[in-house]
């Protein structure tokens, strides 16, 4: 059975199981690698997309259960890499590894729209799922902060307790 979705604004009929997970529609069939295949059972968040704006793990969801929605992938976040985030995740140098980044930068845009000056506490309670083996989660706070800033709000990331900790060092 064809199933219809709009992926990062661009309208697709796809032909594939009705049990097939978004993960392998997205990577495998669209040829999308920024949404990362992590643990399969929704328990780290590298799978992350938005699914009508809601932060949905795509390693669980089937795509009959997508059936006529808008997907977004970190492709479409921001095709050219500016959106606040990914500016923010590059100048506070969030990642180490990486690999989780997408689904940590997805999970963030759309905690940052339900919550456009977030807290610590806030943040935290949105991020909660969404693994980093390189403990990056400091940094990756410190990011949301700076991203909610650049983007207009009141909460500046001079504010966040977290922001000044790593103001002058560097990963080894």
């Amino acid at each position: 059975m064809p199933f219809t979705i709009t992926v990062n604004g661009k309208p697709r009929t796809l032909d594939v199981p009705a049990d097939m997970p978004l993960l392998w529609v997205i990577r495998e069939v669209l040829d999308l690698p920024g949404t990362k295949y992590g643990c399969g059972m929704s328990l780290c968040g590298a799978c992350t997309v938005h699914v009508e704006g809601e932060a949905t793990r795509s390693c669980i969801t089937a795509i009959s259960e997508v059936n006529g929605k808008r997907i977004t992938t970190i492709e479409g976040l921001s095709p050219s890499g500016n959106h606040p985030l990914q500016k923010a995740w590059m100048e506070i140098d969030v990642p180490q590894c990486g690999y989780c980044q997408a689904g940590q930068i997805m999970n963030a845009a759309a905690m940052l729209k339900k919550y456009p000056q977030p807290t610590d506490a806030q943040i935290d309670a949105a991020m909660d799922g969404n693994i980093c083996r390189c403990g990056t989660y400091l940094r990756i706070r410190e990011a949301i902060h700076k991203a909610a800033a650049d983007s207009g709000s009141a909460n500046s990331p001079s504010k966040s307790p977290t922001r000044n900790r790593r103001r002058g060092r560097r990963r080894p």
